[in-house]
């Protein structure tokens, strides 16, 4: 197919977008460069757009006879999210609705729509089905659950085939070394612990450490980001006009905070110092996604269930870019 990936300089839909190119399809990178970065998207065709100006996205599906969509680009920083609403708002909400109907006026009719475990909000426990409440407890969360219903009536009045799908802890880099992690600032465990095996942090900061599991510490479900990659091709290729699917990516296993820091310890071979701090407000003790949906309607599997492998394939990375794309 010909597929626009939106969003494709960014970390996950980078890595889609290679997968996509490496099976054959003929792949299209649209990004406004706002935080993504153009190394990333390598050798495939890059377009620096921005969704919210609907005539030039529609111009360009219809240029390049566009039959499907993946669309990536969000912004996804929560804290960001709770102090400027209204950037997440217009970007994340306006700029997919500004996508959807330049899609129809193309008559582009498939989309998978990268989503997010933050719509369930804090669960009421684990592991998390698909059809758990919904009560997102942020901005960003919010956002995403607004399109995921968006999608539900743009599919029930237009016939737009789509397939939501809720990630959990996006982590690791391609398995080749050639992409990888770079977010300015910098969120995410893995690479914050990998920054200070590298010298450019002090220490990591465990975030509260009396929660009720069984070393204190937070429980997440790390997935690597090309299991990612492979769950939305595999929904892309099972699409048709009025295909509505919506669908947790996780491992199935949760890793704690403290699990995750002695990992990184074996495979870095550093001491990485870690500081206790206090909890922060709104993190649940732990989220651990049930695949079994996934593993059903798409025949997907996360093939990384190792924390190791994982943290071993996002060093390879950072040892071989310790300043990122070097485009920040």
């Amino acid at each position: 197919m010909r597929v626009l990936v939106t969003g494709g300089a960014g970390y996950v839909g980078s890595h889609a977008a290679k997968l996509l190119a490496a099976s054959g399809h003929d792949v299209l990178v649209v990004d406004n460069l706002a935080e993504g970065h153009r190394a990333a998207v390598g050798k495939l065709p890059l377009v620096v757009a921005d969704l919210l100006d609907q005539a030039a996205i529609t111009d360009l599906l219809k240029k390049h006879r566009i039959e499907a969509v993946m669309h990536f680009a969000a912004f996804a920083y929560v804290g960001v999210s709770v102090s400027e609403p209204a950037k997440y708002y217009h970007n994340n909400i306006v700029g997919t609705l500004s996508l959807l109907d330049a899609m129809l006026a193309a008559d582009v009719r498939k989309i998978v729509f990268s989503s997010t475990c933050a719509t369930y909000g804090i669960p009421a426990g684990v592991p998390i089905r698909e059809d758990h409440p919904q009560a997102p407890i942020n901005p960003y969360g919010f956002t995403k659950l607004a399109i995921e219903r968006a999608l539900a009536d743009y599919s029930h009045a237009y016939g737009i085939g789509y397939a939501a799908l809720r990630y959990f802890n996006a982590s690791g880099a391609a398995e080749d070394g050639t992409i990888g992690e770079d977010h300015d600032p910098e969120t995410h465990l893995i690479p914050l612990v990998l920054q200070v095996a590298l010298g450019q942090r002090e220490s990591v900061d465990v975030f509260g450490t009396d929660y009720p599991t069984p070393d204190g510490t937070c429980i997440r479900d790390y997935i690597h980001v090309d299991d990612l990659a492979s769950a939305h091709l595999l929904a892309l290729e099972k699409l048709g006009d009025g295909t509505a699917m919506k669908l947790n990516l996780g491992t199935g296993r949760g890793a704690s905070v403290q699990e995750v820091v002695d990992v990184a310890r074996s495979v870095t071979g550093h001491k990485i110092p870690s500081r206790h701090a206090p909890r922060r407000e709104g993190d649940p003790p732990a989220l651990v996604a049930d695949p079994a949906a996934a593993n059903r309607e798409l025949g997907w599997e996360a093939k990384h269930q190792d924390m190791r492998g994982i943290i071993e394939s996002a060093w390879r990375w950072h040892k071989a870019h310790p300043r990122g794309y070097g485009d920040t």
